[in-house]
């Protein structure tokens, strides 16, 4: 299906999330009838919430068609972890949205509207956010699909076995804005993208490598900020 029509992708979009919304719902009102002693109630609430779950999953596959399984047995090793790592990042994507901008966010209304309990909720959900994320990366690091960092270690050896032969590497300027230079981990190969930030440590996107405080950690491995040396990427060619 071409969703390259932004208003089909909109109302997939909004029918996701309606669909989702509803099997959560039900579930609610499955446990709350349940806990009043009405067992068919609750068992009609439960079944209604799974049919939602179905609808919810194929709007998903038409919004996301590089995540859907047809045939697993025809799929490569590097097709399986392109899909697991697409899984991760828009994962990734969303807990970072939540912790960033969505609960911050409703956090400060409901100060404004003085609702106390809705401050914790939404405070407590920020953090909750923030540890998902968190989680989300190492798994992508545990798991072997940080494919960049496989990619750089890949170059290391070739540029490594190019000098053997008197070879130097295509590099890009040295003289790169320190705004835009990454750094990596020589302990885990975490990068620091200081486009990016580090969040989830109080590192703000667009803050350079120089300006990260000495006491800051790699988020993956918890090396020290001088484990970290100037990432290069390969011109292409």
């Amino acid at each position: 299906m071409d969703l390259s029509n932004s208003n089909t992708a909109k109302n997939l979009a909004d029918a996701f999330a309606g669909e989702a919304m509803a099997n959560r719902k039900y579930l609610f009102f499955a446990e709350v009838t349940r806990q009043l002693g009405m067992t068919e109630l609750s068992k009609l609430f439960r079944e209604t919430a799974n049919q939602e779950t179905e609808h919810a999953f194929a709007h998903f596959r038409l919004m996301h068609p590089e995540l859907v399984v047809d045939d697993v047995a025809a799929l490569s090793e590097e097709q399986k972890k392109a899909i697991a790592a697409r899984c991760l990042e828009l994962g990734i994507e969303g807990e970072t949205y939540e912790y960033t901008t969505m609960y911050p966010g409703f956090t400060e209304q409901a100060r404004a509207d003085r609702d106390n309990k809705a401050v914790v909720e939404f405070e407590a959900q920020q953090v909750e956010s923030r540890e998902h994320a968190q989680m989300f990366r190492k798994a992508a690091h545990n798991f072997g699909l940080l494919t960049h960092i496989e990619n750089h270690h890949a170059r290391q050896y070739s540029e490594a076995l190019q000098a053997l032969d008197g070879v130097a590497p295509a590099l890009k300027a040295a003289g790169k804005e320190p705004a835009t230079q990454k750094w990596i981990c020589r302990q885990c190969s975490m990068i620091y993208d200081p486009v990016e930030g580090d969040p989830d440590s109080g590192i703000a996107p667009g803050t350079p490598f120089a300006a990260i405080p000495e006491d800051w950690l790699c988020p993956i491995c918890g090396a020290t900020k001088k484990t970290f040396v100037p990432y290069e990427e390969a011109v292409a060619a």
